[in-house]
């Protein structure tokens, strides 16, 4: 049962389980932790594994599909200050 589609902006949409959404809380988490510390270095890493833990769990959405995404995340390339504009009291991924 998909909980949500999550978008990752330049890359396409991602149908997301439920029983995934604890492990990337997780991974969300180091990128919140990181953006708060303004350490670079900790952050780039924090933000790939967070990608890739969607690009993993989640199941690729129709191309041709019109909904509408739940959350949309930032590219691999984004800079700490532009993910910092994206964060919720939440993180990036709400829960």
């Amino acid at each position: 049962m998909t909980a949500m589609i999550i978008r990752i902006l330049g890359e396409g949409q991602f149908d997301i389980a439920e029983e995934a959404l604890d492990r990337l809380n997780e991974l969300d988490s180091a990128v919140e932790a990181a953006i708060e510390a303004d350490d670079e270095t900790t952050f780039r890493p924090a933000l790939v594994a967070l990608l890739e833990g969607v690009r993993t769990v989640g199941v690729r959405h129709a191309d041709d599909s019109l909904d509408e995404s739940d959350l949309i995340l930032p590219p691999d390339d984004a800079s700490i200050a532009e993910v910092r504009q994206m964060l919720s009291d939440d993180g990036l991924i709400p829960g």
